[in-house]
């Protein structure tokens, strides 16, 4: 590890020497895959029909960028977020019954011509999953459900290519976990989806988005998880804003701690991007 932050040091070093490298630039080079689950948000999702929400608080920055030519673009990150299950209950109590913690780094890379847009991205990190003390149940004095703890934990490597056209963009995907535990879970799994921002159909400030990702995932056998995102976001698009969404998910459950169970659901999602 040492020896890998002496390594980014000198990078860094030999590209601040260059007038073309920015330190915290504005805005990410590469926005968040919409409908993508491992991404940086700051909200909640309102399940329909469910006493279950999610809280999601986290973000990703961009460190450095730097200019290659005119219109292609480096950029090294990190990546910093949470993403909690609660319950709801009387007198605005909200117990959390499971959490998992995602850090790491990412690198990017874009190009821009006249009619297109296309780079990718890779990123790793780490994520762990716990549950807490809403899933303890005081009363009984034992784990709600008969579900004990138990430790997952992955590291994973993540290459995600994409080209966006007409304001369209399309993505593919593939992971492979470093280290994984429980061991005996499988180690690739491969996504595909899209996101489309109508920047100019109502204003600037004002835009309509639809997204989807589908994402085969290695859990003893290969499942597929489906992910919709449909909504408006108030704010600069590739900037800071607020986006009400409708979402349906459908596949194994994102929660570490319930890694092996089906889920279903529809949603009302608030995104606050800062």
């Amino acid at each position: 590890m040492k020896k890998i932050i002496l390594l980014l040091i000198v990078i860094s070093s030999q590209f601040l020497s260059q007038n073309k490298t920015e330190i915290f630039p504005d805005v990410l080079l590469i926005q968040p895959f919409t409908a993508n689950i491992l991404e940086p948000k700051l909200g909640f999702l309102f399940q329909i029909g469910e006493n279950e929400l999610r809280l999601d608080i986290g973000n990703s920055i961009d460190v450095l960028r730097h200019q290659i030519s005119e219109d292609e673009y480096l950029s090294f990150g990190a990546d910093l977020f949470t993403y909690t299950l609660l319950r709801g209950e009387s007198d605005f109590h909200f117990p959390v019954d499971a959490v998992d913690y995602l850090f790491g780094i990412n690198f990017g890379y874009k190009k821009t011509t006249d009619k297109i847009e296309y780079g990718a991205r890779l990123r790793l990190s780490h994520i762990s999953a716990h549950f807490v003390d809403g899933h303890f149940d005081n009363q009984k004095q034992q784990w709600r459900d008969g579900l004990v703890p138990r430790v997952y934990s992955r590291e994973f490597v993540e290459l995600m290519p994409f080209i966006k056209w007409n304001r369209i963009r399309f993505y593919a995907g593939f992971t492979y976990l470093i280290n994984v535990t429980p061991s005996e879970l499988g180690k690739d799994s491969y996504q595909i989806g899209f996101d489309y921002f109508a920047s100019d159909l109502i204003s600037n400030f004002l835009t309509p988005f639809v997204a989807y990702d589908f994402k085969l995932v290695n859990i003893d056998d290969y499942f597929g998880n489906n992910s919709v995102n449909l909504g408006l976001k108030f704010g600069k698009q590739e900037g800071k804003g607020i986006s009400i969404y409708f979402h349906y998910y459908s596949g194994k459950s994102i929660h570490g701690e319930y890694y092996d169970f089906n889920k279903e659901y529809s949603a009302i999602g608030i995104n606050i991007d800062l």
